[in-house]
């Protein structure tokens, strides 16, 4: 038996206090613990940044080869002599070739600190370039500063092509440029509105990928013409405006080789060229005057002025309220004036050999610029006959109504029937390019000669590509009374174009022509669906800049 003096032998328990003190002793150290490994963290980054400022006041023994080359330094001050080499130029011939070539930085890819990827483009062809860190000849300094060049900067590289193994799907020119110098020319803004990545894809390409569950970003077109100096750089915009000076190119040769002579009209005129209210209209030191809405009267003021033939190319306004997808407000007019011996299918015949010789001519000298339209805007080549197909209007006619499209026959066809007839004629002729004449009189200019066996219609013609028209032409009046009682009767005030009646009073020659859109002629070859694709700066009823 124990005695009363011991205790019981029970475990004492610690109170609530006790364990709220133990409790806050180890969230002490906890949080102690905590700041001392930020303390340690801070330490290290520290440590680093005084190590890369030391690093970076180091003198780069190859600091020469490359970096930002000043304003001063680009101001004409003498020529080198330097070779440079344009990047279309590049090819596996020039294997192991020290080259210098300038561009602008498509895409930039570092891979760790030893290692970066350039993609220069320029006029649309692109080259791969590679900066290595090696002994002697690159430094990680350098890589550092191409990998952190910005996009489409302009820059000068220096090196010796390598041809791979494989094929490089980044870039049009199957070499590389393992980089021995580099220097950036032209800064770009860091954050550019426009990726290029984004700009060059087809809708087709975006649509593709969507159903893959992979969301790709297109470039709407307002975006596209607001910042156009970028968006002109795409591959597809390089090729449509190449191809588009080919155009006017083979235009004016054609035409040369023709005996026809360039001439240049006044844009600023006394009154209405071809009729109608739409023109821009102005103040010319107290007179009114307007924008002309063609060359119309003074070609033919050349033809009675003795040059027999002659064209012209240059701007064209257009005061029309049109927001249709083949209008412009302002447009480049290629625009053909011709005497006339016995009939104007004489004009029809320098159509038609015009057209063909262009249409052949594109398609052997631009094959990579319609490739590259076609990659972005894909579309089939245009279908074309050696001799081009001659419809009259009311042969026309008579194919919409045994489709079932009533006409009027003394009216002009609206935008579906000449689609619907471009159908007709590609399934009946196999042609795509066809002259649809003898027009009804009331929808051609008052100038415009009435046929000799019905008044009702005229020696007149459009010309369509893809279903859409391109070329309004005709015989014109040369007679001046004839053409002062027609101008009345459309409606002209005869007094704002006096100096254009009278120039028939002197003896004019019998004389026909035509006039075509250069952008409509680009659109429609290359199948796109947007005049505003085919104008370097549109400008339509809602833009006016850039």
């Amino acid at each position: 038996m124990a005695s009363a003096s011991e205790e019981p032998l029970v475990e004492s328990q610690p109170t609530a206090a006790e364990d709220d003190k133990k409790n806050l002793s180890k969230k002490a150290a906890k949080k102690e613990a905590m700041k001392a490994e930020k303390l340690k963290r801070q330490q290290e980054a520290a440590a680093a940044a005084a190590a890369a400022a030391i690093s970076s006041l180091e003198v780069d023994p190859l600091s020469s080869n490359y970096g930002d080359v000043l304003l001063k330094d680009l101001q004409s001050k003498a020529i080198s002599g330097r070779k440079w080499t344009e990047i279309h130029h590049l090819d596996a011939d020039m294997k192991d070739k020290e080259v210098l070539v300038r561009g602008q930085a498509q895409a930039i890819r570092a891979v760790g600190k030893n290692m970066a990827f350039l993609v220069l483009r320029h006029k649309g062809f692109t080259v791969q370039c590679i900066v290595t860190v090696t002994p002697e000849l690159v430094s990680r300094q350098m890589v550092k500063f191409a990998a952190s060049l910005s996009r489409e900067s302009v820059v000068d590289v220096e090196g010796v092509i390598s041809v791979p193994g494989i094929e490089i799907t980044g870039a049009t020119q199957q070499v590389e440029v393992q980089i021995r110098k580099i220097y950036c020319i032209s800064k770009a803004v860091p954050n550019l509105p426009i990726n290029m990545e984004d700009a060059s894809r087809s809708e087709k390409e975006i649509e593709d990928a969507k159903k893959e569950g992979v969301l790709l970003v297109g470039v709407n077109r307002d975006t596209r013409l607001n910042y156009r100096v970028l968006d002109m750089r795409t591959p597809a915009n390089q090729g449509i405006f190449r191809i588009q000076c080919q155009v006017e190119n083979i235009f004016r040769q054609f035409l040369l080789s023709e005996g026809f002579v360039g001439i240049h009209t006044p844009k600023l005129i006394a009154g209405s060229s071809e009729g109608g209210s739409a023109v821009f209209k102005l103040d010319y030191k107290g007179r009114p005057a307007c924008l002309a809405q063609s060359p119309q009267l003074h070609k033919q003021m050349a033809i009675s002025g003795n040059f027999e033939r002659v064209f012209e190319i240059g701007p064209v306004f257009r005061a029309e309220d049109s927001f249709t997808h083949r209008h412009l407000c302002e447009f480049t007019g290629l625009d053909v004036e011709m005497e006339i011996k016995e009939h104007y299918f004489e004009v029809l015949d320098i159509v038609d050999r015009l057209f063909v010789t262009m249409f052949d001519s594109l398609n052997e000298k631009c094959q990579k610029e319609l490739e590259a339209v076609g990659k972005q805007y894909p579309f089939t080549p245009l279908k074309y006959l050696r001799k081009t197909l001659h419809l009259t209007f009311e042969e026309g006619l008579q194919m919409l109504k045994e489709a079932g499209i009533e006409v009027d026959p003394l009216g002009d066809l609206n935008t579906e029937s000449e689609r619907k007839l471009g159908q007709l004629v590609l399934e009946k002729y196999n042609t795509e390019f066809y002259i649809l004449h003898r027009y009804p009189l009331a929808v051609r200019p008052f100038y415009t000669m009435p046929c000799y066996d019905d008044p009702k219609y005229s020696n007149s013609f459009d010309v369509f590509i893809r279903g859409e028209e391109i070329i309004s032409g005709a015989q014109r009046v040369h007679d001046n009374d004839f053409l002062t009682t027609r101008a009345k009767e459309c409606g002209i005030d005869v007094t704002t174009i006096e100096t254009y009646i009278d120039s028939f009073r002197y003896g004019s020659f019998p004389h026909g022509g035509f006039g075509v859109g250069l952008e409509r002629v680009v659109m429609l070859f290359c199948g796109l669906n947007n005049i505003r694709l085919t104008s370097l700066f549109p400008r339509d009823p809602m833009r006016l800049t850039p």
